[in-house]
């Protein structure tokens, strides 16, 4: 049962200068309970632009675009693109859509509903590159809030899924390879606004685990409960839009503990069964022990993710990334402390920042920071795999160059693209 008195969003009246529609992207990869919640905001605010993209046929190069409001049924059409992709579908008609929309009515705001298949931060980085008619997408609307929501009688499952997009037959191009598990994480932990919709088939214990599990995923994201039988849609209203919660400078969860912002929490005392465990150390690790211990510490979780740095490849920032039972390593670049001074300007703000405020004499910015997320987690354990693979005394006393020799299960499988010479004064340094 919904109620569904006509309220605005908190903040409709309050006079303001800046007069952009405000955008909502929201994304899920349950339609049902995305849809669900589409439906209370529209049933709050009927003026309210809903933008959906069905990509079943996406790899034909069509997809269909449909655009409602709390009257009905505004757009109802078949787009034909050049190339048969995600990118594509947003740079070609997305984008354009929420622009024209923008401009025909100033007055409404929007909400973009994502299909199962997409990430939030592929959107947020379109609409921060990619031009509409010559101009930038932020100059005619405001993105408000990135909202995820999650099905609670299916989290569990699609956290814990080691099958593919690809075996289900919804991946969203030929070529897409990701693991379910994969886009379920990455939809939760780049939201600034979490939906748990529903309740666990279980029993009220379990959907509160689940509600602490996402807290521990996302320390950062305000976390909403939603009982699916009744649903007070001006509530929800209040509570998802009009916050102004998303800030575009934020990074990808895997650089945000480069960048300075918060990797995750340390709460080793379980919560309904949940614990949370931060690994940070300045040591490198050796490379071969922590293969060795790659499945031992990853036994028992649901989530990990952070950065590392090998003594083997001393110049490379590694990312590390767990999910539905595969591990996933990849560069992050270079770390400061092996990037020439004028490189530098290359980097963020908040990552030099972040870098000088824990600088090290020794080390300069390296150092290890690794978040782990399970159930039933026992973090000592996890610390004393961890702490078993980083370097002796006696080791790091040998220095870099017999590091590199090391025998390294990862040599070769993060690159460093080449240094493209600066130039001082005319001169190349």
């Amino acid at each position: 049962m919904m109620s569904t008195s006509p309220l605005a969003p908190a903040d409709a009246g309050a006079p303001t200068a800046d007069t952009r529609p405000s955008l909502t992207v929201l994304s899920g990869f349950w339609p049902a309970a995305t849809y669900a919640v589409a439906r209370a905001l529209l049933a709050a605010d009927p003026a309210l632009l809903l933008v959906r993209h069905d990509l079943a046929e996406v790899r034909e190069g069509t997809v269909h675009r449909v655009v409602r409001d709390g009257a009905g049924l505004l757009e109802d059409e078949r787009i034909t693109l050049a190339h048969g992709c995600v990118s594509c579908t947003l740079r070609e008609d997305v984008l354009p859509t929420l622009a024209r929309l923008a401009r025909a009515h100033p007055g409404r705001d929007l909400l973009l509903m994502l299909p199962e298949v997409v990430e939030p931060e592929a959107v947020a980085a379109a609409c921060a590159h990619c031009l509409v008619d010559g101009a930038a997408l932020a100059d005619l609307l405001r993105i408000d809030s990135y909202v995820t929501v999650v099905a609670a009688e299916h989290l569990l499952d699609g956290l814990a899924s080691t099958d593919d997009l690809q075996t289900l037959g919804i991946q969203a191009a030929d070529n897409d390879n990701r693991a379910l598990a994969d886009v379920v994480v990455r939809q939760i932990e780049y939201a600034d606004t979490l939906v748990l919709w529903g309740d666990s088939p279980d029993g009220e214990y379990d959907t509160s685990r689940l509600a602490v599990l996402l807290e521990r995923m996302t320390p950062w994201a305000t976390l909403v409960r939603v009982q699916d039988d009744h649903v007070d849609a001006g509530e929800l209203t209040r509570r998802l839009r009009g916050t102004n919660r998303h800030r575009p400078e934020t990074p990808g969860v895997l650089a945000r503990g480069l960048e300075g912002y918060s990797l995750g929490v340390h709460e080793p005392h379980p919560d309904c069964g949940v614990v949370s465990v931060v690994f940070r150390a300045r040591r490198p690790f050796h490379p071969h022990r922590l293969h060795d211990v790659l499945e031992e510490v990853n036994a028992d979780v649901v989530r990990s993710r952070g950065h590392l740095w090998l003594a083997s490849q001393p110049e490379t920032v590694i990312a590390w990334e767990f999910a539905g039972g595969g591990l996933g390593l990849g560069s992050l670049g270079r770390w400061l402390a092996a990037l020439p001074d004028p490189h530098w300007d290359d980097v963020s703000d908040h990552r030099r920042l972040a870098a000088a405020l824990d600088w090290d004499p020794y080390y300069g910015d390296r150092h290890q920071h690794l978040v782990f997320i399970g159930l039933d987690l026992d973090p000592a354990d996890v610390h004393r795999a961890l702490a078993r693979c980083l370097l002796t005394d006696a080791e790091l006393a040998d220095g870099e160059d017999i590091w590199r020799t090391y025998h390294d299960p990862f040599a070769g499988c993060f690159p460093l693209a080449g240094l493209e010479p600066t130039t001082t004064g005319g001169e190349p340094t």
